[in-house]
Order: structure tokens, then C-alpha cells, then sequence
């Protein structure tokens, strides 16, 4: 088995590595809500989670980490405040029957409100514009998923989703043979696919994981086309507690490391830490590279009878700082 992951990490490097040599990649995809971070631990982790379990909402990161879970259900529920008052909320829930005999199945929601807008066109008049109707722009996520350890060591996971995103009615700036204005919509929905895969080497707690988030058809806004913001992810992690003589089972400090090649916008590294104390206090860090907007990023979190309340802080440079919450229970 670790002679078929050495093949798929070079392969998928060598396609990644193919665009490094092309035009700067600039806002070349659409929908990007797709590519915001919506629990908490993760992104306090920098977004480094390709490799590292988080339990339901491995949905968003891996749904190969889904076969990890140690409970029979687990649901978490995900509050964002994005930048320019954009809400995020999003859902996840895990089931895994029989001690995974027959893999662990997953569903997840995300939801996402960009306000309310007031529509202009262009008018021959003192102010240039007139003004048209108020519409309030939305957009959702719907995924199934399923992950399944083939090995103690090898898992590989899939979501299927259903993303739709609603800018609201516009009115075109002409007119048509009645001399009306002419309305349109740009409502628009496609499939996407996730993959992963999450391999762990038997060396103390080191492992591996891959990803492919936002794979899809092209789609077209009325004579425009894009793509979903495609991402390759590479990660890594480890407990380096491990290195320390004797056991330190009420103590843990997970580091974790993810290579990222979007497809619109520069390759980064993302770096994440994770104290964990007694398996009630969790204190989190993240760094990432290659980002005009964000370099570090802060969490904590609590666990206590199978119930989880995790926070993350993410600084900003041009933009209003975002909290993030996320609350999980398992049974």
C-alpha cells in the first residue's frame, strides 16, 4: 500500500506542478464560497486539516478522515462571521454503524447570506443610474458522503454535492421589441465531487493525507464561464509528543503541515498546532504563506461529555477581523 500512495502523491504533484510555469492564476473560478473554511478548529488550524481528523466536518477538509471516527454519530453545526457582514452557517453530521464494518456515511449543509443589495442600471440622467429593485444574494452546499478504511492504514473517502448560488433578478440595460425592460436571473447550480485519501505510516502517530475539493463541469453566466475553485491538497501530521521519552497520555501537540494548489490563486503552505490538554482544553495556531490577507490565525476549544464548543480568531489586514464557532456532539 505504501508503494500506491508514493505513485498518487507524485502523480498528482507533477499535474500540479504543470501550471507553475503559466500566466499568474487571478480569479479564474467562481462561487468561492466553496472555498471558505466554515468550522472553527480547522480554521484556527491555519487550514492545515487535510491529514488531521475533525471528526464530521471532515466533509470540508477530507471525507477520507471520516473513517477515523471513533463514535457511532457525531453532528456539528458551524457559525462563520465572514468579511462584509457575509453569515456562513454550516451542518455536518457522521454516522458510522458497526464499528465502520460497513464504512462511515456523512451529510453536510452549508448555507451562505451575502445581505441585501440595492440593483442599479445605467440611465441618461443627472446621477447616471437609476435604481431597480432590492435583492439579497444567497448561496448553499448540499453533500453526501462516504469514507472506508481498506487497511488499518489506508482510507479513502467521497462527497457528492449539489452547489447553487442565487445573485438575485437584474434587469439588462436594453430593451426588447415591446420596449420593456428586459429581467434575467443568475441562478445558477452544477454537481461537484470531493476526494480523499489518508494513509498512516505506522511510524509513531505520522500521516499523510490527499484531497481534491470542487471538481466539476465548467458553468456559464450568461456569456461568461467559469469553474469552481478546484483545489489539490497535500498534508501532513503528526503528535509530536511522540518524540518525548515515556507517555504523556493527558497531553498532545498535533503539528500539521498542508501543501495547497488552487485554481485561482497562488500555491501556499499552511502550518497547524494543536495542544491538547487532559482531552478537555485545546489551544490552536496557524500560519499560512503566500497571503496578502491572513498570516496567523488563533483558536481554543472545550470538550467535556462527548460535547465540543471550539472558537477560532482570524486577523485581518484590509478587512474586519472574522470569529468563527463551531459546537459538536457525539454519542
Amino acid at each position: 500500500m505504501k508503494y500506491y500512495l508514493q505513485i498518487l502523491v507524485l502523480i498528482i504533484l507533477i499535474f500540479a506542478a504543470k501550471d507553475n510555469f503559466a500566466q499568474d492564476k487571478l480569479a479564474q473560478s467562481g462561487m468561492q464560497f466553496l472555498s471558505v473554511a466554515t468550522d472553527a478548529r480547522s480554521s484556527a488550524l491555519g487550514g492545515a486539516a487535510t491529514s488531521l481528523r475533525n471528526f464530521s466536518n471532515s466533509v470540508f477538509s477530507n471525507p477520507a478522515l471520516l473513517a477515523d471516527m471513533e463514535n457511532m454519530l457525531d453532528f456539528s453545526a458551524n457559525y462563520n462571521m465572514w468579511i462584509a457582514d457575509i453569515k456562513y452557517n454550516s451542518f455536518s453530521v457522521a454516522y458510522n454503524p458497526y464499528d465502520g464494518l460497513y464504512g462511515t456515511f456523512g451529510a453536510s449543509f452549508t448555507y451562505v447570506d451575502y445581505g441585501k443589495f440595492e440593483g442599479t442600471i445605467i440611465a441618461n440622467n443627472e446621477q447616471g443610474f437609476i435604481e431597480t429593485n432590492e435583492f439579497s444574494p444567497n448561496a448553499f452546499a448540499l453533500g453526501v458522503s462516504y469514507s472506508k478504511a481498506l487497511t488499518d492504514k489506508f482510507s479513502v473517502g467521497g462527497t457528492f454535492k449539489y452547489v447553487y448560488q442565487n445573485l438575485g433578478s437584474f434587469t439588462i440595460a436594453t430593451v426588447d421589441s415591446t420596449g420593456e425592460k428586459i429581467e434575467a436571473s443568475s441562478n445558477i447550480s452544477v454537481l461537484a465531487f470531493d476526494f480523499g485519501t489518508v494513509y498512516k505510516t505506522g511510524y509513531k502517530s505520522l500521516a499523510f493525507g490527499i484531497s481534491v475539493q470542487n471538481f466539476s463541469k465548467e458553468l456559464r453566466y450568461i456569456r461568461e464561464s467559469f469553474q469552481l475553485p478546484l483545489t489539490f491538497n497535500i498534508g501532513v501530521s503528526m503528535n509530536l509528543m511522540d518524540f518525548l521519552p515515556g507517555k504523556y497520555e493527558d497531553h498532545e501537540f498535533w503539528f500539521s503541515v498542508d501543501a495547497i494548489h488552487p485554481r485561482s490563486h497562488p500555491e501556499q503552505l499552511k502550518f497547524g498546532f494543536e495542544y491538547k490538554f487532559i482531552n478537555t482544553l485545546f489551544l490552536r495556531g496557524g500560519y499560512l504563506t503566500n497571503d496578502d490577507n491572513i498570516k496567523f490565525t488563533y483558536g481554543a476549544g472545550i470538550q467535556k461529555f462527548g460535547l465540543s464548543i471550539d472558537y477560532s480568531f482570524t486577523p485581518f489586514k484590509y478587512f474586519k477581523n472574522v470569529h468563527r464557532f463551531s459546537i459538536r456532539f457525539a454519542l
